[in-house]
């Protein structure tokens, strides 16, 4: 064990101790009950939607319980530090509803971000070192690859404990040499778990779990040559809970194994030891198998693609609640948005993420919205990725909301085909002259190879006798009375009963102006189409025929 003097010397000598940042960060006076949870991102990039599942949670069970619900940012890595990741959260948290009660320049409990609470940090380490739980580590990069060669060579576990951990017990003569010298040192933890013991704890998700003891003397304190001397995570996050008062800490699944590690540096801190709930991760059908969502490889794993392809909030906020409880994606949305998640009955199996699913669940929400709500919301997303299509929509309002109105307002069986904001200019595009694109060519193939002098007989004869009539049969009596004046069988029966009669059948007719005034074979009701467009943009897409 080092001296005081010496291990003093390490340290800036105006460093508080460790009951400064106890009354600095007191107990918090909360019901009884109450949880304080923390979501704890690495500013590396836009959120996973695992991040998002994760917060949601967190925020769930501080604000069901009449707890806190704080985010705070683990930012101790700095090599993988990204500039825009602060702006990219607070969007990421805006959007998806997840902003936090306390974090960034908001709470008594901060600052929010690990970079700037080094003080702190370096508090807690000395006085691991004061009482001998931790050390200096002069291993180099070299010498440390070179142990790591000689555990695989031997068959030796890996890792820095036992025989391997030279610096363990050094004495301390050699240590201020290697002071004297300059020479670059980290601070590690004298772990006092053995090889072989077992250890036990509960987690709230999975009850209880028995793991292999921690027995590696982790780097608790990164390099001394390094400009900003921060923590490792597992260091920083023990200090944090502690003093944030954090009463329930929920993660991903992928922190499980660092259990016992982490309850021996809260024991070694003299904290409390807080409970864990670890969440499985989101999933993707691979084949014929699963495996975990990635950033890398798989857009929708990360909180952009939502945002920039606008897809619903709620219908995310909806699927995921429903992921992470069953029961919840029984019950109608608005409902199970506001009922409480339970812990107990999240699974230890990854959930499955389909597109295909949140899609659903997109159009079936969307269908519930008056045509004016969707609108407000296709505007700022518009706004942010198609300004050209925002301008069209503040220009032609009315319009859109006529467009909107087909076959929603008043019908049994609303429209669904409009899933998420970047899907409205290709669903609705056609309604606004700005964007649409009138057919010219009589041989365009989507007329169903019509012989195109006919396609050009169809479009100036709907023209030439079109009446703006109400949407309903008298509507569509006209394309009937078209078709028949064209010598059209009067329905696809009759047109297959003898086909070297007639050059097609009414629905070659009704193809024809339905691709010459929506630009697709797939459509509304024409009758209604027309009616919102108005008579004159019925003309002159009808005859835009060259």
């Amino acid at each position: 064990m080092l001296s005081q003097e010496l291990v003093d010397s390490l340290f800036p000598s105006e460093l508080p101790a460790p009951g400064h940042w106890a009354r600095r960060y007191p107990p918090r006076e909360l019901p009884s009950g109450a949880e304080v949870t923390r979501f704890a991102p690495s500013p590396t990039g836009w959120l996973h939607i695992g991040g998002v599942f994760t917060a949601s949670v967190d925020q769930d069970i501080a604000h069901h319980s009449g707890g806190v619900y704080l985010v705070r940012i683990e930012d101790t890595d700095q090599s993988r530090f990204d500039p825009e990741a602060a702006s990219q959260f607070e969007a990421a948290f805006d959007y998806f509803g997840i902003g936090p009660d306390e974090g960034g320049e908001t709470g008594g409990y901060g600052p929010y971000a690990q970079s700037e609470r080094g003080q702190i940090y370096l508090t807690y380490v000395r006085e691991l070192m004061r009482q001998g739980k931790a050390y200096p580590c002069f291993e180099t990069k070299e010498q440390g690859e070179a142990r790591v060669a000689r555990q695989r060579a031997t068959g030796a576990l890996p890792g820095y404990y036992g025989e391997w951990a030279i610096w363990r017990d050094a004495a301390e003569e050699e240590v201020r040499e290697r002071l004297a010298a300059g020479a670059p040192y980290v601070v590690r933890f004298r772990s006092p778990g053995a090889g072989g013991r077992r250890v036990s704890f509960t987690d709230e998700i999975r009850g209880e779990i028995t793991q292999d003891d921690n027995r590696n003397d982790v780097v608790i304190l990164k390099s001394s040559d390094q400009p900003l001397r921060l923590p490792t995570y597992h260091f920083a996050h023990a200090v944090d809970d502690h003093l944030m008062r954090v009463t329930l800490v929920i993660r991903g699944e992928e922190w499980l194994s660092s259990v016992p590690l982490h309850h021996q540096l809260f024991d070694a801190l003299g904290f409390p030891r807080i409970p864990y709930a670890h969440v499985a991760p989101l999933m993707k059908q691979d084949g014929g198998s699963r495996r975990k969502l990635s950033k890398r490889r798989d857009p929708e794993a990360s909180v952009g693609y939502y945002i920039e392809q606008g897809i619903p909030v709620e219908a995310v906020q909806y699927y995921l609640r429903g992921l992470a409880n069953g029961r919840l994606a029984e019950m109608p949305l608005p409902e199970a948005l506001a009922t409480p998640l339970r812990l107990s009955e999240f699974g230890v199996a990854g959930p499955l993420l389909d597109l295909v699913k949140l899609d659903d669940i997109c159009a079936d929400f969307v269908s519930t919205l008056p045509g004016a709500e969707i609108l407000d919301r296709v505007l700022p997303w518009a706004d942010g990725y198609d300004p050209d299509l925002a301008s069209v929509l503040r220009a032609e309002r009315d319009l859109a909301l006529r467009a909107l109105a087909v076959e929603r307002e008043g019908a049994d069986n609303p429209r669904k085909d409009l899933r998420r904001w970047a899907e409205f200019r290709p669903v609705y595009g056609f309604f606004f002259p700005e964007i649409f694109e009138p057919v010219t060519d009589p041989a365009d193939p989507r007329f169903g190879g019509l012989d195109p002098d006919m396609v050009r007989v169809i479009g100036s004869g709907f023209a030439d006798g079109y009446k703006p009539l109400d949407p309903g049969p008298a509507w569509f009596e006209q394309v009937r009375e078209l078709s028949a004046r064209l010598g059209f069988a009067p329905s696809n029966k009759e047109y297959r009963k003898n086909p070297d009669a007639y050059p097609g059948s009414i629905a070659d007719v009704s193809q024809v102006i339905r691709v010459l005034l929506t630009g697709s074979r797939r459509s509304p009701d024409l009758g209604q189409v027309c009616a919102a467009i108005g008579e004159p943009e019925v003309l002159r897409r009808a005859r835009a025929l060259s």
